[in-house]
């Protein structure tokens, strides 16, 4: 009988409590522990909204729980930023516990910052586990699935990823961060502090070319508003004409003055319709839409405990995506 692989819940945010549900519910993992600054001494269950209590108190002692539980991979979804989960990366590295993380800039950090990444790798390699961002946006919608597609293609040529969102139904959290009711003033300043944008785009860009093996000269990113001439309406925010009713994103990757990579980000009140779509110029072409879009928190909830499994049997270090996944390889390569 295969045995039930030991996991650690590290982070019950909105994405922590997400997993801690599915995880739950999973018959081939269980739950050893969770980590957290805040619900310190509650039940893991009543703070994720399990419906049942799940026997699992939420500490802020890791090395305690590490060693009374023994967990062998830790779900960790705690930021966005690569520079300010460092510090929990390594401390789990450091207790022997492979890592399976929701962190945006971690998904493909060897361009932005390449000696950061190289650091985790090394410290991973010595500590015998591996480690992997993953989610639904960067980790499968506009990287992995791009480039498991062109593994169908002898070549490829250019690459388009688009993901629409009417954001009408998601949660006002997600609806503020778009800066949906903002005027155009206020969006543009949250831009400047970065407090708007959708992360992960850059690092998107940089892990397909990576998987096709080109080279790019530069990543490009631009971030702009989304406005209508009529009121648009959540069960949270009405939007006036001309006020802000979400946030357009493109990243693209060039390479001798052309743009090869393009990925069009696009979440507002008001869309009408939301899907994702795969475009790729190649031998031979290939266009894939999802009707409907994909749910982003089912998604990234689904991608981190699938990856549970598969992040034990890696060789130890910082992987990718990318790693995981066939795609095109270029000709000579």
């Amino acid at each position: 009988m295969k045995k039930e692989i030991r996991v650690l819940q590290f982070g019950i945010g909105v994405i922590g409590r997400g997993v801690s549900k599915v995880l739950a519910n999973k018959k081939d993992m269980k739950i050893v522990g969770a980590i957290d600054v805040a619900n310190v001494g509650k039940d893991l269950g009543e703070v994720a909204g399990a419906g049942r209590k799940l026997g699992i108190r939420i500490s802020n002692d890791l090395n305690h729980v590490v060693r009374q539980r023994k967990p062998q991979v830790a779900i960790h979804t705690t930021s966005s930023s690569f520079k300010k989960v460092f510090p929990e990366l390594e401390k789990l590295v450091r207790a022997g516990v492979h890592v399976v993380s929701s962190c945006e800039e971690l998904s493909y950090p060897h361009q932005k910052a390449p000696a950061l990444a190289a650091r985790l790798d090394r410290l991973a390699k010595k500590c015998g586990v591996a480690v992997l961002a993953t989610g639904v946006n960067p980790g499968f919608l506009m990287d992995a699935w791009p480039l498991f597609m062109s593994g169908v293609c002898t070549d490829v040529k250019e690459v388009k990823v688009s993901r629409i969102q009417d954001a009408s139904s998601r949660r006002i959290p997600f609806q503020e961060k778009i800066g949906a009711g903002r005027t155009r003033k206020e969006f543009q300043k949250l831009v400047k502090e970065r407090k708007i944008r959708h992360v992960g785009l850059p690092e998107s860009v940089a892990m397909i070319a990576a998987g096709l093996g080109w080279k790019l000269d530069k990543v490009t990113e631009t971030i702009g508003p989304i406005c209508y001439r009529k009121t648009v309406k959540s069960g949270y925010i009405t939007v006036k004409p001309g006020r802000v009713a979400g946030v357009r994103q493109v990243g693209r990757g060039w390479i001798g003055g052309k743009c090869l990579i393009t990925l069009y980000f696009e979440a507002s009140i008001g869309a009408g319709e939301s899907y994702d779509s795969v475009s790729i110029k190649g031998t031979p072409d290939m266009e894939v839409v999802v009707k409907g879009g994909t749910h982003g928190d089912i998604a990234t909830a689904a991608m981190l405990t699938n990856a549970v499994a598969r992040i034990l049997e890696v060789p130890p270090g910082l992987k990718t995506m990318k790693d995981l996944i066939i795609s095109a390889v270029p000709q000579g390569a």
